[in-house]
């Protein structure tokens, strides 16, 4: 019988539920315990560990819907990778994970993370060296290598798209444009999405240069006088300072636009998980549970092409744009972004979207 272990870190966002209890039943059907480590590597710091016993008693699957984790993604003041480089006891933290990993004697551990915690498994790989690690991509920010879907981000778009289309109808009521900040860090996957889904009138996002005179010039000629702005978070406006959006609010303003900000923030990594993040969360499950039963580690499950497979833990930290973590600067995490090649960059320009000086 094989005792395998589940860890959440980093950002919460929906379809973790989902991932946690079909890992938990999938394994349950191959007769082996299933350990929720709880609060990430928190968990793994409490003596004893903080782990707790899944079952399908305890995860019914009519709660796998709902957003966040059921295992916690720990908390803000608790010794983790980025607290314990920042105060210099990394040595210590590593040690207590490795105490943790060798008291629970665990077959193997699936780890569901997005880059930064990914990034962090593979630099500290000695950790796992006792078990098995398989790793699940999740992130609303889509900016994993090699996968081309992360759980979350498709709640995350549609969290994104709901909240925009709300704000149209009062938009179009006061003949107003609003800006609205979504989330993304330095990608722009989630406002690309959304904008293409909600209709927006511009799309600005951190890969690709914009022109705010070019941008006042679009929303001046628009046939309608109403309508949204999305800006990524990660963008940037020389000479200017503070949040995006309110940052393009204020040129509009200037240009005598009439217009409001408006930030969905975490709403966008909450919301019920729709059908498609629990189907790939479903999916990505079974891979991990299979690679378990193959006897692999140090893979992560990927979508590629509909089919669903894993690939070298090596390999997605090779194949992504390596830029160090500014909490932890020995750490480079490996990172995607949006292509200037994307096909929804040429859909947005075809549909009249202004999505910066993309030709």
């Amino acid at each position: 019988m094989k005792k395998i272990g589940i860890m959440t870190t980093g950002g919460d966002c929906s379809g973790l539920n989902t991932a946690i209890q079909r890992i938990m039943h999938g394994a349950s059907l191959r007769g082996w315990d299933v350990y929720g480590i709880l609060d990430g590597t928190d968990g793994l710091c409490t003596n004893p560990p903080a782990v707790v016993k899944l079952s399908d008693m305890m995860l019914p699957i009519e709660n796998a819907r709902l957003a966040g984790s059921f295992l916690h993604n720990g908390h803000s003041n608790a010794l983790n990778f980025e607290t314990a480089a920042e105060t210099g006891h990394l040595d210590t933290f590593n040690k207590k994970l490795r105490k943790s990993l060798k008291t629970l004697d665990l077959d193997a551990l699936i780890l569901i993370g997005g880059n930064g915690s990914l990034s962090l498994a593979w630099a500290n790989r000695s950790i796992y060296r006792d078990l098995q690690l398989v790793c699940i991509p999740k992130t609303i920010d889509l900016d994993i290598p090699l996968t081309e879907r992360t759980i979350g981000f498709d709640t995350a778009v549609q969290q994104l798209t709901s909240f925009c289309d709300q704000l149209m109808l009062t938009a179009r009521s006061h003949h107003r444009w609003f800006v609205v900040q979504a989330m993304g860090r330095d990608c722009g996957q989630l406002a690309l999405h959304a904008g293409i889904a909600v209709g927006a009138t511009a799309i600005l996002i951190p890969e690709i240069k914009f022109d705010v005179n070019n941008l006042i010039k679009q929303i001046k000629q628009s046939p309608v006088d109403y309508g949204v702005i999305i800006v990524s978070e990660g963008i940037s406006l020389r000479g200017h300072s503070g949040r995006p959006a309110d940052m393009i609010s204020r040129k509009l303003t200037s240009a005598g636009i009439p217009n409001r900000t408006a930030f969905p923030e975490h709403t966008q990594r909450a919301g019920d998980t729709t059908a498609t993040d629990r189907i790939l969360a479903t999916r990505f499950a079974d891979c991990a549970l299979t690679a378990i039963e193959n006897g692999e580690t140090y893979v992560m499950t990927v979508l590629e092409n509909d089919l669903v497979h894993t690939v070298a833990l090596s390999d997605v930290i090779e194949n992504g744009e390596s830029v160090a973590d500014p909490k932890i600067p020995e750490l480079f995490t490996s990172n995607a972004y949006v292509n200037s090649d994307s096909p929804l960059l040429a859909l947005a320009y075809d549909m009249g979207i202004y999505i910066g000086e993309l030709k």
